[in-house]
Protein backbone atom coordinates (compact mmCIF):
# COMPACT_ATOMS: atom_id res chain seq x y z
CA UNK A 1 0.00 0.00 0.00
CA UNK A 2 1.54 3.54 -0.71
CA UNK A 3 0.90 6.75 1.12
CA UNK A 4 0.82 9.61 -1.32
CA UNK A 5 1.39 12.59 0.76
CA UNK A 6 0.29 16.16 -0.92
CA UNK A 7 2.64 18.55 -1.34
CA UNK A 8 1.51 21.62 0.33
CA UNK A 9 3.54 24.74 0.39
CA UNK A 10 5.42 26.06 3.49
CA UNK A 11 3.39 28.91 5.06
CA UNK A 12 5.00 31.05 7.90
CA UNK A 13 3.28 33.20 10.11
CA UNK A 14 6.25 35.91 11.26
CA UNK A 15 6.10 38.09 13.92
CA UNK A 16 7.23 42.30 14.00
CA UNK A 17 10.59 42.54 13.01
CA UNK A 18 11.30 39.32 12.61
CA UNK A 19 13.29 38.32 9.49
CA UNK A 20 12.45 36.62 6.35
CA UNK A 21 14.13 33.64 5.65
CA UNK A 22 17.10 34.28 2.89
CA UNK A 23 17.64 32.45 -0.63
CA UNK A 24 13.28 31.81 -0.94
CA UNK A 25 10.22 33.51 -2.89
CA UNK A 26 7.31 34.29 -0.91
CA UNK A 27 3.93 35.61 -1.58
CA UNK A 28 2.46 38.08 1.24
CA UNK A 29 -0.85 37.23 2.36
CA UNK A 30 -1.61 39.38 5.64
CA UNK A 31 0.71 42.09 6.79
CA UNK A 32 3.43 44.28 5.39
CA UNK A 33 7.15 44.00 4.95
CA UNK A 34 10.26 46.54 4.38
CA UNK A 35 13.08 45.60 2.50
CA UNK A 36 16.57 47.50 3.78
CA UNK A 37 20.16 47.53 3.04
CA UNK A 38 22.81 49.48 4.67
CA UNK A 39 25.42 51.99 3.69
CA UNK A 40 29.27 51.37 5.20
CA UNK A 41 28.13 53.61 8.25
CA UNK A 42 25.63 51.16 9.26
CA UNK A 43 22.94 53.81 8.53
CA UNK A 44 19.62 51.78 6.81
CA UNK A 45 18.64 52.30 3.33
CA UNK A 46 15.03 51.41 2.55
CA UNK A 47 14.35 49.66 -0.75
CA UNK A 48 10.74 48.85 -0.63
CA UNK A 49 7.66 48.22 0.72
CA UNK A 50 5.38 45.08 0.35
CA UNK A 51 1.37 44.29 1.31
CA UNK A 52 -0.83 42.09 0.71
CA UNK A 53 -0.78 40.14 -2.82
CA UNK A 54 2.69 40.99 -3.48
CA UNK A 55 5.50 38.55 -4.24
CA UNK A 56 8.86 39.19 -2.60
CA UNK A 57 12.07 36.91 -2.62
CA UNK A 58 15.59 37.29 -1.60
CA UNK A 59 17.27 34.27 -4.13
CA UNK A 60 19.58 35.96 -6.02
CA UNK A 61 19.59 39.50 -4.56
CA UNK A 62 20.77 42.50 -6.62
CA UNK A 63 22.53 44.21 -3.25
CA UNK A 64 24.10 43.11 -0.59
CA UNK A 65 22.71 42.71 2.35
CA UNK A 66 19.06 42.46 1.66
CA UNK A 67 16.83 42.49 4.32
CA UNK A 68 13.54 41.76 4.43
CA UNK A 69 12.11 42.60 7.94
CA UNK A 70 8.25 41.85 9.08
CA UNK A 71 6.69 45.47 10.19
CA UNK A 72 3.31 44.16 11.08
CA UNK A 73 2.30 40.46 11.81
CA UNK A 74 2.83 38.70 8.36
CA UNK A 75 1.34 35.56 6.55
CA UNK A 76 3.91 34.18 3.83
CA UNK A 77 3.91 31.26 1.52
CA UNK A 78 6.53 30.00 -0.49
CA UNK A 79 6.31 30.09 -3.99
CA UNK A 80 8.77 29.04 -6.57
CA UNK A 81 9.09 32.08 -9.27
CA UNK A 82 7.67 30.94 -12.99
CA UNK A 83 9.37 33.08 -15.38
CA UNK A 84 6.31 35.39 -16.03
CA UNK A 85 6.17 35.66 -12.03
CA UNK A 86 9.95 36.31 -12.07
CA UNK A 87 9.34 39.11 -14.47
CA UNK A 88 6.25 40.95 -12.69
CA UNK A 89 7.94 40.92 -9.47
CA UNK A 90 10.95 42.78 -10.67
CA UNK A 91 9.36 45.57 -12.51
CA UNK A 92 7.24 46.11 -9.65
CA UNK A 93 10.39 46.13 -7.23
CA UNK A 94 12.29 48.35 -10.15
CA UNK A 95 9.25 50.70 -10.08
CA UNK A 96 9.12 50.96 -6.13
CA UNK A 97 13.03 51.64 -6.08
CA UNK A 98 12.45 54.72 -8.76
CA UNK A 99 9.67 55.66 -6.81
CA UNK A 100 11.31 55.71 -3.60
CA UNK A 101 14.85 57.42 -4.79
CA UNK A 102 12.57 60.06 -6.71
CA UNK A 103 11.08 60.66 -3.33
CA UNK A 104 14.16 60.73 -1.43
CA UNK A 105 15.98 62.95 -4.22
CA UNK A 106 13.27 65.95 -3.14
CA UNK A 107 15.63 68.65 -1.70
CA UNK A 108 12.79 70.57 0.96
CA UNK A 109 12.58 68.04 3.95
CA UNK A 110 8.50 69.55 4.08
CA UNK A 111 7.84 68.14 -0.04
CA UNK A 112 9.54 64.62 0.78
CA UNK A 113 7.54 63.70 3.40
CA UNK A 114 4.12 64.92 1.96
CA UNK A 115 5.57 63.12 -1.13
CA UNK A 116 6.12 59.80 0.56
CA UNK A 117 2.88 60.21 2.92
CA UNK A 118 1.05 60.06 -0.72
CA UNK A 119 3.33 57.22 -2.04
CA UNK A 120 2.05 55.50 0.96
CA UNK A 121 -1.95 56.82 1.00
CA UNK A 122 -1.92 55.54 -3.25
CA UNK A 123 0.00 52.39 -2.41
CA UNK A 124 -1.59 51.08 0.84
CA UNK A 125 -4.56 53.09 1.03
CA UNK A 126 -8.03 53.81 0.14
CA UNK A 127 -8.72 56.16 -2.27
CA UNK A 128 -12.27 58.09 -1.76
CA UNK A 129 -13.62 62.01 -3.10
CA UNK A 130 -11.50 63.51 -0.32
CA UNK A 131 -8.24 61.99 -1.53
CA UNK A 132 -6.21 58.41 0.14
CA UNK A 133 -6.85 57.51 3.62
CA UNK A 134 -4.48 55.06 5.33
CA UNK A 135 -3.39 53.91 8.67
CA UNK A 136 0.09 54.14 9.87
CA UNK A 137 -0.33 52.23 12.75
CA UNK A 138 -1.58 49.38 10.55
CA UNK A 139 1.74 49.33 8.51
CA UNK A 140 3.74 50.10 11.59
CA UNK A 141 5.03 52.82 10.40
CA UNK A 142 6.54 54.63 13.27
CA UNK A 143 8.43 58.28 13.10
CA UNK A 144 11.41 56.66 12.83
CA UNK A 145 10.35 54.09 9.92
CA UNK A 146 8.96 57.10 8.09
CA UNK A 147 11.93 59.02 8.51
CA UNK A 148 13.77 55.89 7.25
CA UNK A 149 12.11 55.51 4.30
CA UNK A 150 12.48 59.32 3.10
CA UNK A 151 15.77 60.04 4.43
CA UNK A 152 14.84 62.68 7.08
CA UNK A 153 15.40 62.31 11.05
CA UNK A 154 13.05 61.72 13.58
CA UNK A 155 12.17 64.76 15.23
CA UNK A 156 11.71 66.11 11.83
CA UNK A 157 9.33 63.64 10.56
CA UNK A 158 7.82 64.65 14.00
CA UNK A 159 7.83 68.48 13.33
CA UNK A 160 6.14 68.21 9.74
CA UNK A 161 3.20 65.72 10.64
CA UNK A 162 2.26 68.14 13.59
CA UNK A 163 2.74 71.46 10.76
CA UNK A 164 1.11 69.18 8.04
CA UNK A 165 -2.24 68.44 10.30
CA UNK A 166 -1.99 72.59 11.42
CA UNK A 167 -1.93 73.27 7.44
CA UNK A 168 -4.67 70.92 6.80
CA UNK A 169 -2.08 69.09 4.45
CA UNK A 170 -3.47 65.98 6.77
CA UNK A 171 -6.17 65.22 8.35
CA UNK A 172 -6.43 62.86 11.52
CA UNK A 173 -9.38 60.58 10.52
CA UNK A 174 -8.86 58.56 13.36
CA UNK A 175 -6.30 57.92 16.25
CA UNK A 176 -4.53 56.08 13.49
CA UNK A 177 -5.75 56.85 10.54
CA UNK A 178 -4.56 59.82 8.18
CA UNK A 179 -6.31 61.41 5.42
CA UNK A 180 -4.09 63.12 2.86
CA UNK A 181 -6.28 65.43 1.27
CA UNK A 182 -6.79 65.67 -3.12
CA UNK A 183 -5.42 69.29 -4.16
CA UNK A 184 -8.31 70.67 -5.93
Amino acid sequence: MTTTLLKRPLQLTLHPQDILPEGMSWRLHEGYVRAATWDLEGESIALGLWGPGDVISSEDPGVSPLELQCLTTVVIEHIELEPELQHTRLRRERQMLAELLTIQRIRSAERRLLALLTWLGESFGQVNSYGWRFSLSELNLTHKALAELCGLTRVTVTKLLSRYRLQGQLVAVSDSDLLIPRLS
